[in-house]
């Protein structure tokens, strides 16, 4: 029984591991999803995501939304043409 805790608990560890925190910014115009990251403890991507905002606003984008959550983004750029 402690040889499957111990498997477990070696799964956990490794699926949290590619599992870092990203900072997900959606914006109505242009309209796109960015993805902004690793890293590796939620605070530190928190603390960062007001400078990307700042910079899409810069850039004229409207409508911003950040989410910032664990995943793997297969693409770091997602915009509708």
């Amino acid at each position: 029984m402690m040889k499957f805790f111990n498997i477990l608990k070696d799964i956990i560890i490794s699926v949290t591991k590619r599992q870092d925190w990203w900072v997900e910014i959606s914006t109505a115009q242009p309209n796109c999803i960015y993805y902004f990251g690793p890293f590796p403890q939620h605070q530190e991507a928190e603390i960062m995501s007001s400078g990307y905002v700042e910079d899409l606003q810069a850039e004229g984008a409207r409508e911003i939304k950040t989410i910032i959550k664990r995943c793997h983004p297969d693409q770091i750029t997602i915009c509708e043409e």
